[in-house]
């Protein structure tokens, strides 16, 4: 097994279907995979998938090893492009030293870890028994590991490969809930002699709403709204607004169409493109290709009450986005946030607007998401919070880490950072539900997830492989 045989089994896993709730594809796959090897193959009757591979001669005294990665993976793409999630393959290209997706999310949160357990199963490397574990749906609230029943799989020992920096080694997470809202909006006739304006904001880099929340990138959706609070003094009329996308990625892109009076069109496309310059300069090294645009199109009948664009805009505006507090004990640690993820409002009037908070302290992850919902609450929204999943806490003294940091070390002559995630890993609920487990998770350089233009560093993935492989030659007994 090496990185070679892993990228060939991520470039075949790159032309399956796999957005989060239709993994059937990944799953079948997957069956097919175990049955054309003669590998034991468990399927949950939610889609999670256990391949199992027995020991090797003389090895049937070593622990067995669970190997996790999730089916699923965030499908986001640029506007206007045509790319079909459900049936087309990923487009990439290979470019200094990066495999790269430029008009889509790439996947390889979590393909590549997949790609690795199938390298492994259909390797020959004289392994202890091997259990590797496909999820579904991590994306948008771990379901399958909500759904894992006791005695799924046997291994106390568990390497999820779901992890984004190489040369980290992690031992935590943050937990997370999603708190949503909605408000029924009324309408009323556009005014006569207005005209209609489409304002959209796009070139913000995005990314997770985990990893990349303490970076300061521009939140589309935030930075519209800022624009459309300023404008309240002009008595315009809200006609539509959208804007981000996943509740785990940071919006990218938003869109309004306003009414204003025919004399005040061209007043009101400056207005926004001088907004744009600010923009620009704001966010000149985080988002360096933010941009702005504004059109006049044809003025529908009706637009979105005063009463409720007030609400709307207002409430957008108020909704906190971004850091909320630091670890006050790993320096550099992200401990809670929030992100204002998406808005949507659909023909009949309903608007709905979704948000994510994680921790990694429960009471705080509750705090911050009471915090979004009285915002939301104050607007006239009514909120709610839901889909909690846990966080993960460290264990310093885990034999596997000691094990790890001590092949990272082998192999490439220096220790591994030790440290916790901000992001959201399903080590949380597996430890809820097989208390016993000792896990860690390491993974490639992957950047951009969640957004268009992910990449994954392939110099990076020949030492995951290496690490990942020297882990499980040298797995003791008393690990």
């Amino acid at each position: 097994m090496d990185s070679a045989s892993v990228l060939s089994f991520f470039e075949r896993i790159l032309r399956i279907p796999r957005e989060s709730g239709h993994e059937e594809p990944m799953t079948a796959f997957l069956q097919q995979f175990a049955a054309e090897r003669s590998l034991e193959c468990r399927t949950d009757k939610t889609g999670n998938v256990l391949i199992i591979r027995e020991a090797a001669p003389g090895k049937e005294n070593l622990p067995a090893v669970v190997l996790q990665a999730h089916q699923d993976m965030v499908c986001d793409k640029l506007a206007g492009s045509t790319h079909d999630f459900l049936k087309d393959p990923i487009k990439y290209e290979i470019r200094d030293g990066w495999m790269v997706a430029d008009e889509t999310t790439l996947g390889a949160d979590d393909g590549i870890g997949i790609a690795a357990c199938l390298a492994l199963l259909d390797s020959d490397l004289p392994t202890g028994k091997i259990e590797c574990l496909f999820t579904i749906s991590e994306e948008t609230g771990m379901d399958g590991a909500f759904a894992l029943e006791e005695g799924f799989f046997d291994g106390k020992l568990l390497l999820n490969l779901d992890s984004e920096d190489e040369g980290w080694i992690f031992i935590g997470c943050a937990g997370g809930i999603d708190t949503k809202a909605e408000l029924k909006a009324s309408f009323e006739a556009v005014r006569k002699g207005y005209k209609a304006v489409r304002l959209r904001i796009d070139g913000c880099i995005g990314g997770h709403s985990g990893d990349d929340i303490n970076k300061e990138r521009a939140n589309a959706l935030q930075q519209l709204a800022r624009f459309l609070y300023t404008e309240l003094q002009y008595e315009y009329q809200l006609i539509s607004i959208t804007g981000g996308n996943k509740a785990n990625a940071i919006a990218r892109e938003a869109e309004a169409v306003i009414a204003v009076p025919a004399g005040e069109l061209a007043d009101t496309v400056e207005d926004f493109k001088a907004f744009g310059k600010i923009l620009s300069d704001e966010f000149r090294v985080s988002d360096p290709e933010i941009t702005v645009y504004a059109s006049e199109v044809p003025a529908p009948a009706k637009a979105i009450s005063e009463e409720d664009t007030l609400s709307i805009v207002t409430t957008l505006v108020a909704c906190p986005h971004g850091v909320i507090k630091m670890s006050q004990e790993i320096p550099g640690l992200v401990e809670t946030s929030t992100n204002l993820a998406s808005i949507r409002v659909a023909p009949d009037g309903k608007v709905s607007i979704v948000t994510n908070q994680r921790s990694s302290s429960k009471s705080e992850l509750h705090a911050a998401a009471q915090k979004v919902e009285a915002a939301l609450l104050l607007g006239g929204f009514d909120a709610e919070s839901s889909g909690e999943y846990p966080g993960w806490n460290p264990n310093v003294n885990s034999p596997l880490l000691k094990k790890c940091v001590a092949s990272y070390k082998k192999l490439f002559g220096n220790e591994p950072v030790v440290k916790a995630i901000h992001a959201g890993l399903e080590c949380g609920l597996f430890l809820e539900k097989f208390p016993d487990l000792d896990m860690v998770s390491f993974g490639p350089t992957l950047r951009g997830v969640h957004a268009p233009g992910e990449k994954l560093e392939l110099a990076s993935l020949d030492k995951f492989t290496a690490l990942l492989v020297d882990v499980v030659l040298n797995i003791g007994e008393k690990c």
